[in-house]
């Protein structure tokens, strides 16, 4: 026993002797080409990434190994000349026909590389620019109220009231503007909800808000979208640009000069809202139809094509917007847009609920109620008050609006 043990010790240490004389007889090349040629992430890819940046992935989208079909007789096993490497650049770059048991329209994208852009942009500056946006309009309304006070009526009151707006007038402006509202409220809990309620109530509070905001926004969208046809057939006509918007814009409306300058039903600035709701309010409704139908309404890759063939990126020094995009991307790109463009409309809307309650004495009845004072009608829209007025319209004191007409 003795001696077995004391022959195993004299092995050990003759191991121990012969490793460091191995290792050293091994010679390395004074430098290593890298498996890919270069092609390998860098640290600076990596820091590019890090910060946002575009990474240059041309190469590596390249690198997906040989079109081999799988087999068991391949040498390679059941990759053939792909390695897992390649087989992963190629899933991720959707560069290899690749079929799973999930059926629809994007179960072919195993990897969808614009996520992390997608999101980085999402929680940044849409929520940056988009929250100051909103909070720059209301403090630029307030400021503006501050120096200017409210818009009072100038001369005397008759106590004889106008017919304004029809009832069912007033319920589609109220079906649109109670709609978008709602909708606005929900689509902000919904994008900044993470970021500002979590830590505010935490995450079973925003759990159940989130919840409800996601139902409400996706059901109420069916009344706005009606109520934007609605008021576009009710209003159209009268919302065509002509002559009078020239005067009325170049006095602002009465704000940089005394007095009101002629207007007809609606003025300039009434028909710049209106214009701004019906496009917007279009624009919005349409990338919200593709986030209800999640990959059934491909929308950019087409418009890419057509913004790429009148040339406009290059306009900017831009490079061409892609054309080639996943159902996924798509998605992302419809979210956006669905954003930015209501952040842009929440802010004309804030402007013009101001000017019809606080900002303008008599405004809000035209919604209100219907009808409005004779003095601010003949105010406001002198052309359409004498067409009125002709047609004996105007009430007296007293009545229904238009019941009986002015003597």
């Amino acid at each position: 026993m003795t001696r077995i043990l004391s022959l195993l010790l004299l092995l050990v240490l003759m191991q121990g002797a012969v490793a460091p004389a191995s290792a050293q007889a091994v010679e390395t090349p004074d430098s290593v080409e890298p498996a890919t040629e270069g092609n390998t992430p860098t640290l600076e890819d990596i820091l590019r990434r890090q910060e946002g940046l575009e990474v240059d992935q041309s190469g590596r989208a390249a690198e997906v190994g040989e079109d081999v079909a799988p087999g068991a007789d391949s040498p390679l096993g059941t990759l053939g000349g792909a390695s897992d490497a390649d087989l992963w650049r190629a899933f991720r770059f959707d560069n290899r026909e690749i079929t799973t048991q999930v059926r629809g329209p994007a179960a072919d994208v195993i990897m969808q590389d614009r996520g992390m852009a997608w999101l980085q942009f999402r929680e940044g500056p849409l929520i940056t620019y988009g929250g100051w946006l909103l909070l720059g309009t209301i403090i630029l309304l307030a400021v503006f109220y501050l120096l200017k006070g409210r818009i009072r009526i100038d001369g005397t009151k008759t106590g004889r009231r106008i017919l304004r707006f029809t009832g069912v007038e007033r319920f589609g402006h109220w079906l649109l503007a109670g709609s978008f509202i709602l909708l606005g409220i929900t689509g902000l809990l919904t994008l900044m909800g993470r970021k500002f309620l979590i830590p505010a109530f935490g995450h079973e509070a925003f759990a159940t808000m989130a919840t409800a905001s996601k139902w409400i926004h996706n059901n109420v969208s069916w009344a706005f979208m009606l109520a934007l046809v609605w008021i576009f057939v009710a209003w159209v006509w009268h919302n065509l640009p002509d002559r009078t918007d020239i005067k009325w814009l170049a006095k602002g409306g009465g704000l940089l000069v005394k007095g009101h300058p002629p207007a007809k039903k609606f003025n300039a600035g009434q028909k710049l809202i209106f214009w701004s709701v019906i496009v917007l309010g279009a624009s919005i409704s349409a990338s919200g139809l593709a986030l209800l139908f999640p990959f059934e309404l491909p929308m950019f890759a087409a418009t890419f094509e057509k913004i790429n063939a009148v040339g406009v990126p290059m306009w900017f020094g831009f490079d061409p917007l892609p054309t080639q995009l996943s159902p996924h991307a798509e998605m992302q790109y419809s979210q956006l847009w669905h954003a930015i463009v209501s952040f842009v409309l929440m802010a004309i809307v804030l402007a013009h609920i101001y000017i019809g309650s606080i900002g303008m004495e008599g405004a809000f009845d035209a919604m209100g109620r219907g009808d409005v004072e004779e003095q601010w009608a003949a105010e406001h829209h002198s052309i359409w008050y004498e067409e009125k007025r002709k047609e004996g319209e105007i009430a007296p004191q007293g009545t229904n609006p238009g019941a009986t007409p002015a003597e």
